[in-house]
């Protein structure tokens, strides 16, 4: 795995150890951060269900301020931490061990301005992360990558591009131009 763009394209990010994870293709978080471009710099970014913190650290790479990620698995906390330090982002990053969902309950509205969603697959996940969105928009912009059979809430504030058997979903709240 790799940084696709930014200050640190090209260098590479180890994956977490365990065969329950499955990271992100490249191309896949290519086509992610080009939709959302134009809300990377100088945002305060949340990644959750972080894993090796690849989404987290692209927008950083791109220009994103801070970057939280959330991850509750300890082999992925510990490739995360070692992305981390590997790219010396400790400085804009924080690391919370815990679960993504419980750790978005207890969010006011607005309090980042993008937070990307990946969860495994097939446990109704990605859509209780749109549906406590809904509830209380906790970021300006939430893109969560899902599988296609999992249909997240339809909102008029949502768009939606699939990639193979991958779909990212993107909510926008707020008067931010969506620039595609």
């Amino acid at each position: 795995m790799r940084i696709v763009s930014g200050r640190w394209r090209g260098r590479a990010i180890v994956p977490p150890a365990d065969p329950r994870v499955r990271p992100t293709a490249d191309k896949v978080r290519e086509a992610w951060m080009s939709i959302l471009q134009y809300d990377i710099p100088g945002a305060r970014v949340l990644d959750l269900f972080a894993g090796s913190g690849a989404l987290g650290l692209e927008a950083l790479s791109r220009g994103a301020d801070r970057a939280d990620f959330v991850e509750l698995s300890s082999r992925s906390l510990a490739a995360l931490r070692s992305n981390i330090a590997s790219l010396e982002a400790g400085s804009e990053s924080a690391v919370h061990r815990g679960d993504a969902l419980r750790f978005i309950e207890r969010l006011p509205a607005g309090a980042y301005d993008m937070a990307f969603a990946d969860p495994p697959y097939r446990m109704d996940l990605a859509t209780r992360v749109a549906a406590q969105w809904l509830t209380t928009p906790f970021a300006a912009v939430l893109a969560v990558e899902h599988d296609v059979r999992e249909s997240l809430p339809e909102e008029t504030r949502a768009s939606s591009r699939r990639y193979g058997d991958t779909v990212i979903t993107i909510y926008r709240d707020g008067e931010r131009p969506s620039v595609q």
